[in-house]
């Protein structure tokens, strides 16, 4: 008698256990509204596609947005901030030490672009660009012509200044701008 006792305990734990979770499945179902029609697939790259559902009362996700690839002022620029420090030495075009249209030439180099030697040259490459127009990795040329620098945004030159100064940040207001090119 023991023995059928227990198999009956067993089985009745068994049904009540699936009683519970048939009733935890329907009480789930009847608290979530259906998900409407599916939203545009979401991409994650490397894993695959997916459909998101829209579920009322949550913000859907943005679209990732569109990958834009960078100018050639963009990675002129990264690279001069690469040798931020850097030592001056005149006539120097680097990868160690700069003058200052060397430094513009080697940072341009670095992104692809092949420019003249001199400040004076790198005044009329590219495309002139207005003041008002200015952008991140544009080349500012200065002082009639003279000095060179990338403009590195909010009002900032990136240059090799002059000798004893490490290639660094000024501010582009000190500066009598000559010429703004852009590849």
């Amino acid at each position: 008698m023991g023995k059928h006792r227990k198999q009956r305990e067993s089985r009745m734990r068994a049904t009540v256990r699936g009683a519970i979770v048939a009733g935890a499945v329907t009480a789930g179902t009847v608290a979530l509204p259906a998900a409407p029609a599916l939203a545009a697939p979401f991409e994650i790259p490397g894993v695959g596609t997916f459909d998101v559902p829209e579920i009322p009362g949550i913000p859907q996700l943005a679209p990732p947005a569109p990958i834009i690839p960078q100018s050639a002022g963009d990675r002129a620029l990264d690279a001069a901030r690469s040798k931020v420090g850097a030592a001056y030495a005149y006539g120097s075009s680097g990868p160690n030490a700069f003058d200052c249209s060397g430094f513009v030439q080697w940072a341009y180099r670095q992104a692809g672009i092949s420019l003249p030697r001199t400040s004076f040259e790198q005044a009329n490459v590219g495309a002139p660009v207005a003041f008002g127009d200015l952008r991140p990795g544009d080349i500012v040329v200065t002082n009639g012509g003279g000095h060179a620098g990338v403009y590195a945004g909010d009002g900032q030159i990136l240059h090799a200044s002059t000798y004893g100064v490490p290639v660094g940040y000024a501010p582009l207001s000190q500066y009598s701008v000559y010429s703004i090119r852009r590849m």
